[in-house]
C-alpha cells in the first residue's frame, strides 16, 4: 500500500500538544460578533482539546 497523503486542511487546523493530544480552535468567532458578549468572544478565542473519538480520525489525516 502506498503512503497516505496528509490532508492540508487538517494540517492547518489542528496542532499536536506535548502529551500527544490534538488541539483546535473553537467555532462561532467569524462574524456577527456585535451581539456576542465580550466574555463569550474571549472564551471562543481559547484553544480546546479534541474529543477522544475524533482524535483517532484526525491523527490519520495529519
Amino acid at each position: 500500500m502506498p503512503k497516505l497523503k496528509t490532508k492540508s486542511g487538517s494540517k492547518k487546523r489542528f496542532k499536536k500538544t506535548a502529551n500527544g493530544y490534538l488541539k483546535r480552535r473553537r467555532a462561532f468567532k467569524n462574524h456577527l460578533l456585535t451581539k456576542k458578549s465580550k466574555r463569550r468572544k474571549r472564551n471562543l478565542s481559547l484553544f480546546t482539546l479534541l474529543k477522544k473519538p475524533d482524535q483517532k480520525n484526525i491523527k490519520t489525516q495529519i
